[in-house]
């Protein structure tokens, strides 16, 4: 990969950031409004995706007309000089279920490759008004606020371990502290990013749930690893097949520590 100037990657990251705030602008238009008569109003869900997807292509169309769009016809694989070998991964709405129901922990990510390469990631959370990005390989931020995941210190009674819903259907646990599922993926690993939570166990994810949110992670001092304690590979899932294996995002070298808490 080319270094990508400092000029070109700023004007990068802003068209990102301000494009998924405009996008959570949008989305709050249908937040909350789900037909009360059923649990989960699809036709809101889905009429509220297209909008999102809708708006956001527009835009990069009108920015960026050579970008790419992860869900469409992937870049060649060879390496491409200039504006074909960006690729934007955009998840419109991480937290469907919260959305709909007008619980404010969902959001929108938005990732950036260049020539496959993860360069940029963003994520926000338009009811909370929380905005998590970092550039790859460089800080990671909270709005202004640059965040490190601290020193790990001993899991007790007051850690947090995030997890997906059905948890305890799959695993038994001896964790000493509190587990919690928010229904957001990108906000769990976001939350582990900036320390507040000792690790998060991921199931039944995407590559758009994990493309934003992993650059986000890695730039705090954290990384995503299966289960056996082997590095994720993300990459690997770039043509959109299922990711089959269950996750921990932690700090680095915590995982094995949340691990064995845990038994099928």
């Amino acid at each position: 990969m080319t270094e990508i100037s400092s000029h070109a990657m700023e004007d990068l990251s802003q068209f990102g950031i301000e494009a998924v705030r405009r996008a959570g602008d949008g989305a709050l238009r249908y937040y909350g409004r789900g037909n009360s008569k059923v649990k989960f109003d699809e036709a809101l869900v889905t009429e509220a995706e297209l909008h999102l997807v809708d708006f956001f292509k527009k835009e990069l169309q009108a920015q960026f007309p050579e970008h790419g769009v992860f869900g469409e016809e992937l870049p060649s694989e060879d390496y491409v000089h200039g504006e074909k070998g960006y690729l934007w991964i955009y998840d419109a709405l991480d937290g469907v279920a919260n959305f709909q129901a007008g619980i404010p922990i969902w959001g929108i990510s938005l990732a950036l490759l260049e020539n496959f390469w993860p360069v940029f990631g963003v994520f926000y959370m338009p009811v909370t008004g929380d905005l998590f990005y970092a550039h790859a390989g460089q800080s990671a931020y909270w709005g202004q606020e640059e965040i490190k995941i601290p020193e790990t210190g001993e899991i007790s009674n007051e850690s947090l371990l995030l997890t997906y819903s059905r948890f305890h259907n799959h695993y038994h646990s001896s964790f000493p502290g509190k587990i919690r599922n928010l229904g957001c993926t990108a906000a769990h690993i976001c939350y582990v990013a900036r320390g507040r939570a000792e690790g998060a166990l991921l199931a039944h994810v995407s590559y758009q749930d994990l493309a934003a949110a992993q650059i986000i992670l890695k730039a705090a001092g954290g990384e995503i690893c299966t289960m056996d304690g082997a590095e994720f590979q993300l990459a690997d899932y770039l043509t959109g097949q299922k990711i089959e294996d269950h996750l921990i995002a932690a700090p680095l070298g915590a995982h094995s520590s949340i691990q064995m808490y845990l038994q099928k």
